[in-house]
């Protein structure tokens, strides 16, 4: 897979997500992003790029869901200047949420956000670090405007194009690198 350097006002691509075969079943190939995290050059380009991308929309938040997109949430937020929301699992965050519950291959999972005034009306940007079928993206983006947000665009670092998982989405999608098989 692929990820980028700065070199020249281009991206230079690198080597630098590993793919697990079997994992975390048989049949199934994973793409770990743990090689891309070590790699400091590629990790400060992925989120200057992420954050050149995702800053052409403007957005006031960047949302994160759980929990590698938490890892690109922090650093492109602050590249932005601009605050984090955390998209997590049902459970797991203190006080009042909203939630939202979507279909999965076999069975269900939910979503949750705090809930907060302060976040209604504020442009939003959702980051992850892999996007497949799109369930859990959209999911984050109708928990995201159940709070009174504008959904302006979501990203990822590598989208596994071949499962069409766009034709779910309805707000800009930007991903760094397609996988095509």
């Amino acid at each position: 897979m692929q990820t980028w350097s700065k070199n020249a006002g281009k991206y230079k691509s690198r080597g630098t997500i590993a793919k697990v075969p079997d994992y975390p079943k048989p049949g199934i190939l994973f793409y770990d992003i743990s090689t891309l995290l070590l790699n400091t050059k590629a990790l400060t380009a992925t989120v200057k790029r992420l954050a050149d991308e995702i800053g052409q929309y403007e957005p006031d938040i960047i949302a994160g869901i759980e929990s590698r997109g938490f890892l690109m949430a922090g650093p492109v937020a602050i590249e932005l200047a601009v605050g984090v929301q955390m998209i997590r699992k049902k459970g797991k965050l203190p006080g009042e949420t909203l939630s939202h519950t979507y279909d999965l291959e076999y069975g269900h999972d939910t979503l949750e956000i705090q809930k907060s005034s302060a976040l209604s009306g504020k442009r939003v940007a959702i980051v992850d670090d892999i996007f497949a079928t799109g369930g859990t993206l959209s999911a984050a983006t109708t928990l995201i405007r159940k709070q009174g947000s504008i959904v302006v665009c979501s990203a990822c670092i590598l989208e596994l194009a071949f499962l069409n998982g766009k034709d779910k989405l309805d707000a800009p999608f930007i991903s760094l690198v397609q996988a095509t098989e």
